[in-house]
């Protein structure tokens, strides 16, 4: 009578603890918060949280679990190229998580995408971009006589463009670049264009590394600057990576580095140009 107390009782005291697992591997216990953390991050990511899903998930946790387990008995964590991979990718880990806890204690407020979009807009408002065409040839003595020929009315532009210009993405239809903004251009091409005033044509062909440019304003007219909802996605992802960028700068500038050679190291930006 006394075993058969102390048998219930022990699976009395066990019962919580197994009730806490969803599977034990070779002694090894996963337990439901690790699945529903699991969970939660794939949640995070977009998927919904089915049982289904849930099965799956525990069924990849445990052969995940039985493979790790058989890795260990074979001593491959012992590898020396193991424990780099290891180690890089616990700092790949841990770097993310304190870039997330980052942004989490300093988010980029709706203020702040309305501050930059101003910003922005007071820098971009006035650009203009123009519609323009050119004929592209290789020798100016040929851009001279094409040039005179046009303004002569012997030739059409478009004509000219179509037979003698040797830009292959717009000589076929006349010449026409489109609209863009000068700055789109090459420095000679750019500034002929910013010059010319609409519906005119280049005093003289303009050299650029390409050849000699026949260059004709159609029209111009004011950048149309988006509106704040439709550019706001975006202007929140920039703030918070410059937000990250800086954070991480000032974590390397007041760190204490010095290298091999015995010499400290001036910091420099982590920030990818």
């Amino acid at each position: 009578m006394k075993r058969i107390t102390m048998t219930l009782a022990a699976m009395t005291l066990a019962a919580p603890v197994y009730a806490q697992n969803f599977a034990v591997v070779n002694g090894q216990p996963l337990t439901d918060k690790s699945l529903d953390q699991f969970i939660g991050l794939l949640v995070s990511q977009g998927a919904p949280d089915t049982p289904q899903l849930r099965e799956q998930i525990k069924d990849d946790m445990i052969n995940r679990l039985v493979l790790v387990q058989a890795a260990e008995k074979a001593g491959v964590t012992k590898q020396e190229s193991v424990q780099t991979e290891l180690d890089l990718a616990r700092q790949s880990i841990l770097v993310r998580a304190l870039m997330s806890d980052y942004l989490d204690k300093h988010p980029v407020t709706q203020q702040d995408v309305q501050k930059a979009y101003d910003e922005l807009k007071a820098e971009h408002g006035d650009d203009l971009e123009y519609q323009v065409r050119h004929i592209l040839v290789e020798e100016e003595e040929q851009a001279n006589d094409l040039l005179k020929q046009i303004k002569d009315k012997e030739v059409t532009f478009e004509d000219a463009a179509k037979e003698h210009s040797k830009d292959p993405g717009t000589g076929a239809n006349g010449g026409d670049l489109g609209w863009a903004k000068a700055a789109n251009y090459v420095a000679p091409f750019a500034e002929a264009v910013k010059a010319l005033p609409k519906g005119q044509l280049s005093e003289k062909p303009v050299q650029s590394q390409f050849g000699w440019h026949i260059i004709e304003v159609i029209d111009e007219r004011p950048v149309a600057f988006p509106p704040l909802e439709q550019v706001s996605a975006q202007l929140e992802e920039l703030l918070r990576e410059q937000s990250l960028t800086k954070y991480q700068e000032e974590l390397r500038q007041n760190a204490t580095i010095e290298m091999g050679d015995g010499k400290s190291q001036t910091p420099v930006s982590l920030h990818r140009k």
